[in-house]
């Protein structure tokens, strides 16, 4: 069955023969890091690029791409565009990718300059001895309220979707994996609860509480008490989907 290409560019693109070349090959290319989503970095005229290749969603969204919504490859490439217009650092972006037959969406990719980046929030949440550790939680902290300032609520706030760059004694935050972002003024509850996914250690939430408490001009105890209740309801729902999925591969045996 064939399908309709759809293929958007950023400006000053140049390569882009090549860049659809390179997408019409993909599943020949080797490597590729994810399970859903997959992702490969492939040089492009000398450029490394991001190529992120979205599952073929399900009958429903099939349905709802082709007719009622944006895909997620076309809702990260306007979303990347729109950061950089806020000056919040995410990955360049070149390009999305999408194919369709006449009733049905397929497929889509999304591409972005591949960023060098020394590492994510994850680690934080895994080594406390990072240098300048509290300085680069405290930071990370600010850059989100400035989200928040800018009105930008990033759904997908959690460990793995933010890089960092360490930039002479300074820090830089670059957010990842964007089709799930909302855009308006938010209040109090909603910056806060933001937070719920990052991590499940009280001692980090503490120093997050007491960043965001200095940035909002908020009392310590009432930001605290509401991120670290949102952190725990957090941990209790992804902890009973691990204990149900368990169950499920036991009974599937």
């Amino acid at each position: 069955m064939k399908l309709k290409e759809k293929k958007v560019f950023n400006d000053n693109v140049k390569c882009k023969k090549k860049l659809t070349e390179v997408i019409c090959n993909f599943s020949s290319i080797e490597g590729g890091v994810g399970e859903r989503n997959i992702i490969k970095i492939v040089n492009v005229d000398g450029v490394n690029l991001n190529i992120k290749s979205f599952k073929i969603p399900n009958i429903f969204n099939q349905i709802a791409y082709k007719f009622f919504r944006k895909s997620k490859a076309q809702r990260s490439f306007e979303y990347a565009k729109k950061l950089i217009e806020l000056e919040v650092g995410t990955p360049k972006p070149i390009a999305y990718f999408e194919y369709e037959s006449l009733f049905l969406f397929n497929k889509s990719f999304y591409v972005s300059e591949q960023l060098d980046y020394d590492f994510t929030y994850r680690e934080l949440t895994h080594d406390f001895n990072i240098p300048d550790y509290d300085k680069i939680l405290r930071l990370f902290t600010r850059f989100t309220f400035s989200l928040h300032e800018k009105g930008i609520h990033f759904l997908d706030h959690s460990p793995g979707n933010t890089l960092i760059k360490k930039n002479g004694d300074k820090y830089d935050f670059y957010l990842v994996d964007l089709n799930r972002m909302n855009f308006g003024a938010m209040d109090f509850e909603t910056r806060i609860k933001n937070f719920a996914r990052l991590t499940k250690h009280k001692s980090m939430v503490e120093v997050m509480s007491d960043e965001y408490a200095k940035c909002s001009n908020v009392n310590y105890s009432k930001v605290f008490s509401l991120m670290w209740r949102e952190t725990q309801a957090f941990q209790e729902r992804f902890n009973r989907k691990k204990r149900w999925k368990k169950k499920l591969k036991f009974w599937k045996k």
